[in-house]
């Protein structure tokens, strides 16, 4: 879309030089040796500049906008892959928290390591029964 605007407010610089270059009189228009029909009096003369006009502010706003969004897209990635490091950081340094605070309460417990099976849960009734379904051993 930036080559696009660049391209539509280079075309109307070019015609616009090429007005200006190539009149002599004031009521026609000529755009590089070719006399452009249709133009006539002052006025249409006027409305021809006010349209080339209009075509280059086009094509710059187009470039302008474009690029615009081309460079907040660009600060958000960056904004994005700095708050991942930032919080890939600190994962890691947790991580490392947790597993100095582990390697201690082992070593001042002395006894083995503690499993997540040995942890008590509140509510929770330890039985010696098959874990995977209970199904079979309703008693009715």
């Amino acid at each position: 879309m930036v080559i696009l605007g660049i391209v539509l407010a280079a075309a109307a610089v070019a015609v616009g030089i090429g007005v200006i270059a190539g009149n002599s009189s004031s009521a026609s228009i000529e755009i590089f040796g070719k006399h452009v029909p249709g133009v006539q009096t002052d006025g249409q003369v006027f409305a021809a500049g006010v349209l080339v006009a209009f075509v280059f502010l086009i094509g710059m706003a187009l470039a302008f906008l474009t690029m615009g969004r081309a460079m907040r897209a660009r600060r958000e990635i960056r904004d994005l892959r700095d708050r991942h490091r930032e919080s890939l950081s600190t994962l890691e340094m947790e991580k490392q928290q947790l597993q100095r605070e582990l390697a201690r309460a082992r070593s001042t417990t002395g006894g083995p390591a503690t499993t997540a099976n040995d942890i008590p849960v509140a509510g929770v009734q330890r039985s010696n029964r098959d874990p995977v379904s209970s199904f079979f051993d309703r008693t009715e």
